[in-house]
């Protein structure tokens, strides 16, 4: 016997709160290691959450939620970077020189010199590494959160990758 009145399953995304707890500590990792800075990576944090919550009627899905907030975060990421290079060239030579002093010191430790070599990459050759290494995105997931085809993701993690051995 057929049921007529079966309603077919609509996959919603899951309530923000919950949302939030399942992502966002993978979010948080991913803003640590793309920013290198703990106190602007905690800002990037909290703004990506806030936007996340005023657009989150919008979406559509359960398995857009997760490449969705990367690509929130993401977005967030390159606008302070951008936002960092114009003040960069406003800012006096002196503080500038400053900052290249702390570049002297010996990297002994690896992961300085890890954290140091993902800073030289292109940024969504990085980002889309930290995505899949650190994040565990597979590449459809990094290609909607980097706004670019899979092949295009797959291969910006080959070529940070043969950077990086190269290194």
């Amino acid at each position: 016997m057929l049921e007529m009145d079966a309603k077919p399953k609509l996959n919603l995304p899951p309530p923000f709160d919950e949302a939030m707890r399942r992502h966002e500590g993978e979010i948080l990792r991913f803003i640590l290691r793309t920013s290198g800075d703990r106190d602007e990576a905690l800002d990037l944090f909290q703004e990506t959450w806030l936007r996340a919550y005023r657009s989150y009627r919008q979406l559509d899905s359960a398995e857009g939620l997760r490449p969705w907030l990367f690509r929130i975060a993401s977005n967030l990421c390159l606008n302070r970077k951008r936002d960092r290079a114009r003040r960069a060239k406003v800012i006096a030579d002196v503080e500038l020189h400053e900052e290249d002093a702390g570049a002297v010191w010996p990297m002994h430790d690896s992961a300085l010199h890890l954290k140091s070599i993902l800073r030289r990459l292109p940024n969504k050759q990085r980002q889309a590494l930290v995505m899949r290494k650190l994040g565990g995105l597979d590449y459809g997931e990094i290609a909607a959160a980097l706004g670019c085809s899979e092949e295009a993701a797959r291969a910006g993690v080959y070529l940070a990758m043969k950077k990086l051995k190269a290194e």
